[in-house]
């Protein structure tokens, strides 16, 4: 079974015209598969994602910056988890995004963010990202108040604004030599609340459940309609929206794993190759190591 065959139609296209209704939070692409099927289609994709990340890290030229952004309990964290699981933690650095700091609110909102990109032969992952300054902010007013942005810059174009400066930042890492990915898990309503009854009905998963969850749960539709907003406006054939089903955390691991790999593989990654001198050296080398 070919692991990129569930990558294109999760790719936003005509940005200008998405609607998240139409998305289906339960949908695996058409496969029927049992857990142990599942399993070895993600396993495929993971040894070929560490392959790749050898290459990009020996190559040192690109880097690949990997976004998530999604509701609580969508499955980012073990996204992640499974799906970097082979990995090479020295070419990976994962930076989760939290409230501001006070030194991050002395500063522009894309700040935090561009001191965490990742290197060149690395692979960045930001757990939430700058996304969050036009989600969450977006969502509670009283959050922009924070940023001490001057008054006579915060208008009702704002976000457009913010859209506005996310694409060219992007579009400048994209030209830099930074291959970008966004993932938006996009769960449903209702398998939120039955993840919400399973962490609240195991003890061992108490710790995952945080009591704002729930009034955060009462904004849903604002919640929907800020990225639906946000994928129109920032999704670009240089740094597109994956909005990938959430509902089954197996497949979105998948769609995850294959969007991944279909995008290394695009950069031709290839190890260096030694001629003339350096070759002769370490054929030298080689010798002196055999006539020991």
């Amino acid at each position: 079974m070919k692991l990129g065959k569930f990558v294109s139609r999760y790719c936003v296209g005509e940005a200008e015209k998405f609607r998240l209704a139409d998305c289906d939070p339960a949908d695996t692409g058409g496969l029927d598969i049992d857990k142990k099927d599942a399993k070895d289609l993600l396993a495929e994709g993971i040894v070929r994602l560490s392959e790749l990340q050898e290459r990009l890290y020996a190559q040192d030229h690109w880097a690949l910056l990997a976004i998530f952004q999604a509701m609580d309990a969508a499955g980012k964290d073990s996204a992640i988890k499974h799906v970097m699981s082979g990995i090479n933690p020295q070419g990976c650095e994962v930076h989760s995004f939290k409230r501001p700091s006070d030194e991050e609110y002395d500063h522009d909102f894309l700040w935090r963010s561009f001191r965490r990109l990742p290197e060149r032969g690395r692979i960045g992952i930001f757990n939430r990202s700058y996304y969050e300054e036009v989600l969450i902010v977006r969502v509670h007013p009283e959050a922009l108040a924070r940023e001490k942005v001057p008054d006579e810059l915060v208008g009702k174009n704002i976000w457009k604004k913010r859209f506005k400066d996310i694409r060219a930042m992007e579009r400048y890492l994209t030209r830099n030599g930074t291959r970008i990915l966004k993932f938006h898990l996009h769960l449903s309503k209702a398998e939120q609340k039955r993840r919400f009854l399973e962490r609240l009905d195991t003890p061992a998963k108490h710790w995952k459940f945080s009591v704002s969850d729930l009034p955060e749960r009462q904004l849903w539709d604002k919640y929907m309609f800020a990225y639906e907003d946000m994928i129109r406006n920032t999704s670009t054939p240089e740094a597109p929206w994956y909005v990938v089903p959430a509902d089954n955390k197996w497949f979105s691991r998948i769609v995850v794993a294959a969007a991944m790999v279909e995008a290394l593989e695009g950069l031709q990654l290839k190890f260096p190759a030694v001629h003339g001198a350096e070759l002769r050296e370490l054929e030298r080398a080689r010798q002196t190591l055999l006539t020991e």
